[in-house]
């Protein structure tokens, strides 16, 4: 199992890489294998002896190659592996993943070039220099006479057998020859490496028993994770010694971490103290929970029973929880829960109405009930509350005014707030003044790390949402593209996934009338083998996958998870209207459009947008349907001004910088040749 190691197993200049000796860089590489993994040695050493033969005899009198630098086994903290060798060269930067006579050509393409990628978004010292992924195998396809143009980014895999390693090596020397010498070569492999890993593969991360002092944002604020995650830790700590209750409110911007910070209280540094996740969202316990035991198993089918048992301790379905402990009146296993979107419990009111016929009756609020279970702990208890914005979605979600009314009732418990909180506007998200209430900044996460290539993703969604075009225009945004073409969307989507980049198509659950464009099939999120194939598992290898662009996940099916790139497709239930500065919430009931009453069922409809629109980590494409006169409930203009209204806004069409996905991988060399 990967350790989170930085440091690769050998580096080295070219020069002083071919004066040593293959077997002692062969046990030196061997040696650090040992202190890190288990198994396989053999067939690892066999693989090294290869590796460096090749290279030898590649680099060996290769002008110019002696001042490359050379890493073997350098260390990708988000995707948890190795890449094989890196070679930094004094204008590129080179990717080179070995493999043996039995490898499979698409899917070693695809780690390569993931391996690249990943050094593109989150290694510093890769900004604005070519990078180049190299496939080398026995038996892979022969070089082409040409070789993908060597720009900033990441080029095609370029695939070469262990007998034209050179050639290649000569080839890329005669194309880089016009990118500029700006690379340091000697102090690459220590510039900044921050990765930015998915809230599925950080999970893993910690569950392995990692920490998040590598996960920081790779273009703002690297110290606002671990800031946040150190103050709910010592609490927790403090508590622990000095007994007593206590409870931690932690707000953030969406996509800023809070889950994250959560999960690290539970598998991470707090992982000794004893904890548990608790959320409403059924979708994200199904994906968290068969995540971690695929990766706990192995891929050992047998132990993947026993791995899904082990995780359902540590992420457990709120309710189930909830319901348990009243019933039971036991005292929780665990001293330290800690609650995803907390501000979505239930109030008192709608608790006990919609449990006066089940077999467990609720008599008060969810914060209520949750703060007396916590409570039968007799030395101590830590609740941790993690509190969105805007991420509303259902009728009865108390907010953050219904933990203050609890706890001005059990005054025993000890509060500790990020500083927005007791100051917010609406008074059902404030909390009140509580005795005894004190206010830490570090309990604020501002600094957004979904979005990786705009920190404003989140910003301009909430002016666009409020109706402020020029403000919105003003934030700007790179991480919306409009369309009006659906299948376009599919194409554009497809292009953009390259290595193991996620993409999915997204709509609202009022999207009743996308079916009329063909878009009728949509995930299922109390299934919970549906969700994980969706999140989980790959197309076309499984075409339930999300990357297949058939099923659609609507708010309660992603909310709390992410893509990498997402196909927002917009319907009828949001829309604009003439002369009026607000967007128009609307609900389709038997074959036409209705306007919902009340004021939460409008602000639940705008925050569904608001979630399906922060899902994605690179882009989000908007596809707004045409319409069809002659359908009354798919009016063109009501599609036309949603559309005039988001390029106001600053989001620029799809067509003016989106290249189709090429036919073949012939057509891809065509196509990027020198």
């Amino acid at each position: 199992m990967y350790n989170g190691d930085v440091s690769a197993f050998w580096s080295s200049t070219v020069e002083e890489f071919l004066r040593t000796d293959a077997t002692r860089l062969q046990d030196r590489l061997a040696h650090e294998h040992a202190t890190r993994f288990r198994g396989q040695e053999l067939q690892q050493l066999r693989a090294w002896k290869s590796e460096i033969d090749w290279l030898a005899a590649s680099l060996s009198d290769l002008p110019g190659a002696g001042r490359w630098r050379i890493l073997f086994e350098y260390p990708l903290l988000r995707l948890g592996r190795r890449i094989d060798v890196v070679l930094v060269l004094p204008n590129a930067i080179l990717v080179l993943e070995f493999k043996g006579q039995s490898y499979q050509g698409s899917s070693a393409r695809e780690q390569v070039e993931d391996y690249a990628l990943d050094l593109q978004d989150f290694h510093v010292g890769c900004r604005d220099h070519p990078i180049l992924p190299i496939l080398v195998a026995p038996g892979a396809r022969q070089l082409p006479g040409t070789l993908p143009l060597a720009l900033p980014g990441v080029a095609s895999v370029i695939e070469t057998d262990p007998a034209h390693l050179r050639d290649v090596f000569v080839l890329l020397q005669d194309v880089l020859r016009f990118s500029p010498a700006t690379l340091d070569v000697a102090v690459w492999e220590h510039a900044a490496y921050r990765p930015v890993p998915t809230l599925i593969e950080a999970a893993r991360m910690l569950y392995s028993r990692h920490g998040v002092a590598e996960i920081a944002e790779s273009h703002a604020d690297p110290h606002n994770l671990t800031r946040t995650t150190d103050a709910i830790l010592a609490v927790v700590d403090q508590t622990r010694l000095e007994g007593g209750d206590a409870i931690l409110f932690v707000t953030g911007i969406p996509g800023a971490g809070k889950t994250l910070c959560g999960l690290n209280a539970v598998f991470g540094t707090g992982a000794a103290s004893g904890a548990t996740f608790l959320t409403g969202n059924p979708t994200l316990v199904h994906v968290l929970r068969e995540a971690l035991a695929r990766d706990a198993a192995g891929g050992e089918r047998g132990a993947l029973r026993a791995a899904r048992q082990r995780t359902k301790s540590r992420i457990q379905a709120l309710p189930k929880f909830r319901d348990h402990y009243v019933a039971t009146g036991e005292v929780p296993a665990e001293h330290v829960v800690v609650i995803d979107e907390a501000q979505r419990s239930w109030s008192g009111d709608y608790a006990v109405a919609q449990t006066q016929d089940k077999p467990v009756r609720l008599t008060a609020s969810e914060p209520a009930h949750l703060l007396d279970i916590m409570a039968r702990h007799r030395d101590w208890a830590v609740i941790v509350c993690l509190v969105g914005g805007g991420q509303e979605i259902h009728t009865g979600e108390g907010g953050i005014a219904e933990w203050g009314t609890a706890l001005a009732a059990r005054p025993v418990w000890r509060v500790l707030a990020a500083p927005d909180l007791p100051n917010r506007e609406d008074p059902r998200q404030r909390l009140p003044a509580l005795p005894g209430l004190a206010v830490d900044p570090a309990l604020h996460l501002h600094v957004g790390i979904r979005s990786i290539r705009d920190p404003n993703a989140a910003a301009w969604v909430d002016a666009m949402l409020d109706g402020d075009a020029p403000g919105a225009a003003a934030i700007g945004t790179t991480a919306f593209r409009l369309t009006r073409d659906l299948d376009e969307m599919r194409r554009a989507l497809r292009h953009a996934s390259r290595g193991t980049r996620r993409a999915g198509l997204l709509a609202s659950s009022g999207a009743k009338r996308l079916r009329a464009d063909g878009l009728g099939a949509e995930l299922e999120h109390m299934d919970a083998g549906a969700v994980a194939h969706w999140f989980l598992d790959r197309w076309p290898d499984d075409v339930r996958a999300s990357d297949a662009l058939e099923v659609v996940a609507t708010e309660f099916s992603c909310q709390g998870l992410e893509l990498d790139h997402a196909g927002m497709c917009w319907a009828g239930d949001l829309v604009r209207v003439a002369g009026q500065a607000e967007w128009r919430a609307r609900a389709f009931r038997g074959n036409r459009w209705t306007l919902p009453h009340g004021a939460e069922a409008i602000a639940n409809r705008r925050n569904t947008y608001r979630v399906l629109l922060t899902r994605a980590r690179y882009q989000t494409i908007l596809w707004v349907p045409r319409g069809d006169a002659g359908d009354r409930t798919r009016q063109p203009s009501e599609f036309d001004a949603i559309a005039g209204f988001l390029m106001a806004c600053g989001v620029p069409m799809l067509e003016a910088d989106f290249i189709p996905e090429p036919a073949s991988s012939a057509m891809a060399d065509q196509a990027l040749l020198v």
